[in-house]
């Protein structure tokens, strides 16, 4: 049955991919945006929402989680279906996250089952979807410059030098804390799919942190300090530091084009690309690269990244660290390949630029996984199937 939807329209991922599947599912799309969208509490975006919805809404869409959304789907009746891209997403620690109105769907596995674990029963676990056909008619077309997407190597991605690296605000906590955190740091860059960091603060070292950055926790929500300071503090710092280090590696070794908001990126012998615009230019990327590198962040404990989703969708060649939701939904070696630590890394970067045949079977058979089961319109099947079951 054809659907109406108020649509959140936010500057995100993934908006013409959804609003392309509304559209081959015969649904209506109502936009609606409110600056203050992002707030825990707030009248006017309440007073908005109240006026943008009309009694022939079905149900109300957003990429990410918003507290003020399903308060307002909530007022009004109607469900709330959010798929969670971003990581860490603290909104999900919101009180409103319990709505009986919610459906959000989570791409980290582990996220998913805390949150379960909690007794929260309004949350998902999904991986991330793609749509192949925009994809296709993106990369029928040959743009300006085309040279300009042939890598050897490439990385698209922060480096995590620009305003997201909050970690630089601890710089005043004494020497005992500050040892310690780079201590824990150090052990955990050498851990691949497991995050003990949060698990390791201790109320001491939470009270040193929280004294240096006057940080308080949201009223409205239950995430804890610790949750906060391991993955917006430390996970990026870590996540800055391990790509700076693991890119400098290749760079030394390799051709390697970086894509990056930082024109200043500390990674010597790289080409530094700039920014590249994430319909028009990534798939050309990701397709014309013998080698694409995704180095998650660390604070994504076991999701498939929305990188490697673009990665895979493109006909490209991924090569990531170990995720343990890459392993329940993909095959290693057969539709993308992992690397241990830096040493792994290089040595797999080295054989697979000689192997191009073995490389491009691999980039094709992840290419078909991707294109089979993890579309926009499975993806929302699935979940109008469980929204509304009785439409069946």
């Amino acid at each position: 049955m054809a659907k109406k939807v108020l649509y959140l329209d936010w500057p995100c991922f993934g908006k013409e991919d959804i609003l392309e599947t509304f559209s081959d599912f015969g649904f209506q799309t109502v936009f609606f945006f409110h600056e203050n969208y992002t707030e825990r509490k707030d009248a006017a975006f309440d007073e908005a929402f109240d006026k943008a919805m009309t009694d022939d809404i079905d149900f109300c869409f957003s990429f990410n989680y918003y507290p003020l959304v399903s308060e307002g789907c909530k007022r009004h009746g109607i469900p709330y279906i959010s798929i969670i891209y971003d990581s860490p997403q603290v909104a999900v620690y919101s009180y409103t996250i319990i709505n009986p109105n919610n459906y959000v769907f989570i791409f980290d596995s582990e996220l998913y089952q805390r949150l379960q674990k909690e007794g929260i029963r309004t949350v998902y676990y999904m991986p991330l979807p793609i749509n192949p056909k925009r994809i296709a008619r993106t990369l029928k077309t040959t743009p300006a410059g085309i040279d300009k997407y042939r890598c050897e190597v490439s990385f698209i991605g922060s480096l995590y030098h620009e305003d997201h690296n909050f970690f630089d605000r601890l710089k005043g906590v004494n020497d005992y804390t500050a040892g310690y955190l780079e201590g824990i740091m150090d052990a955990q860059r050498k851990v691949s799919g497991y995050n003990f960091i949060e698990e390791v603060l201790s109320k001491d070292i939470i009270a040193e942190m929280q004294r240096v950055t006057d940080y308080k926790v949201d009223r409205y929500g239950v995430q804890s300090l610790e949750y906060v300071f391991a993955n917006y503090f430390i996970d990026r710092k870590i996540t800055q530091t391990e790509r700076a280090d693991l890119l400098s590696a290749v760079a030394e070794r390799f051709p390697l084009k970086l894509f990056t908001l930082d024109r200043n990126a500390p990674v010597p012998g790289a080409v530094n690309m700039g920014t590249a615009d994430y319909y028009k230019e990534m798939p050309h990327i990701f397709k014309h690269s013998k080698i694409n590198l995704n180095i998650t962040l660390r604070s994504i404990t076991s999701g498939i990244p929305l990188r490697c989703m673009d990665i895979l969708s493109c006909g490209g060649f991924l090569l990531t660290n170990y995720q343990n939701d890459l392993m329940m939904h993909f095959a290693a070696d057969e539709d993308f390949v992992y690397y241990e630590d830096k040493e792994d890394l290089l040595s797999k970067i080295e054989y697979y630029l000689s192997h191009d045949k073995e490389r491009r079977e691999i980039a094709e058979n992840g290419f078909r996984r991707v294109s089979n089961q993890f579309t926009y319109e499975n993806c929302l099947r699935e979940i109008l199937e469980l929204v509304f079951p009785t439409d069946k």
